[in-house]
């Protein structure tokens, strides 16, 4: 009797980035998994051809979608047609040679930036296409709905078991500090780093800091990805809908950036004083995701804003050699 397990093989697609990376972290745990990881030197995910020979010599089980086009407000409204199209390509790759490879299980990683500008707050999951989309990045944010709408329809045509999650505000490990393309958080941590290694007695932050925001470390971001990978389908059913089937990720909490501001200054030791531009955008005044259906589906975030700021600034601190203090 042969007693050999067969390990589970699963593509992770985007590994190296910020959220793909944490996914393969938390997978690599797993003695009964094999992952199949591919940089861009070795696949062209824009190629379809490419892609499905990955399929039919691999014999994948699962595939994850982490990977994707990402920028800030600059780049997306310097190439939309970039934003667009290259997003738009991965996903259909992706799902479709998923498919005809005979792949039954994939997750849709997606952005918040899916809900209208001006969705109720918290935002739902109902609220997709309710709405006017933020023009900076909406090239982007219809490449995402159309990827969950490809899902959904593979799932109703083909029976596939095709899910979507879409988190807020990601930050972690492996997160772009680039001074001029970074987002908030890392942007912060750096800005006080440095003016704490320069003996500055002052920092200036953007705006009032009164807008909310919704922060998520990307390791629970990573295990609430696998989590809803991993539940039984008909518990995952039971609490979504065949042609609205995405699940919100976050905290269900958000904070002032007056609040973020302050605690990153105190997690880098930055003891100088704090200003606020008021002649600098405020942007949207809240944005804050609805969890109710992630916790009904048995999950919550486990991480505080305060430890994961930490973490993450330990993180910048090993990898960013010329910034260590």
């Amino acid at each position: 009797m042969n007693d050999k397990i067969v390990k589970k093989r699963i593509f992770v697609a985007g590994h190296k980035g910020m959220v793909g990376s944490a996914i393969v972290r938390m997978l690599s745990e797993d003695k009964n998994i094999d992952l199949v990881l591919r940089d861009r030197a070795h696949l062209n995910l824009l190629d379809q051809s490419a892609v499905l020979k990955l399929f039919e010599v691999e014999n994948i089980d699962q595939v994850y979608i982490a990977a994707a086009k990402v920028g800030g407000i600059h780049a997306n409204n310097a190439y939309p047609a970039e934003f667009i199209y290259e997003n738009l390509t991965i996903q259909n790759n992706l799902v479709h040679c998923s498919h005809v490879a005979g792949v039954q299980k994939l997750l849709f990683l997606g952005s918040s930036c899916i809900y209208p500008k001006l969705a109720e707050q918290p935002m739902s999951e109902n609220a997709l296409l309710t709405g006017t989309l933020e023009s900076t990045n909406e090239p982007y944010a219809i490449a995402k709905i159309a990827g969950i709408k490809l899902c959904e329809s593979y799932n109703r045509q083909y029976g596939r078991d095709y899910r979507s999650v879409m988190p807020t505000n990601l930050y972690g490990p492996n997160d772009n500090f680039h001074p001029e393309n970074s987002h908030v958080i890392p942007a912060l941590l750096r800005r006080f780093h440095e003016a704490k290694l320069n003996g500055e007695n002052k920092v200036v932050a953007w705006g009032s800091g009164k807008p909310k925001r919704e922060f998520l470390h990307v390791d629970d971001m990573a295990k609430a990805s696998i989590y809803v990978m991993n539940l039984d389908l008909s518990v995952y059913q039971k609490n979504t809908h065949p042609m609205l089937s995405h699940v919100n990720v976050g905290t269900g909490e958000d904070c002032s950036i007056r609040e973020l501001v302050e605690t990153v200054a105190h997690v880098v030791g930055f003891s100088g004083e704090i200003e606020f531009d008021t002649s600098k955008p405020d942007g949207t005044p809240r944005k804050l995701m609805d969890v109710s259906r992630l916790k009904s589906l048995g999950w919550v975030a486990k991480t505080s804003l305060e430890t994961g700021l930490a973490q993450t600034y330990e993180w910048f601190l090993d990898n960013q050699k010329n910034y260590r203090a």
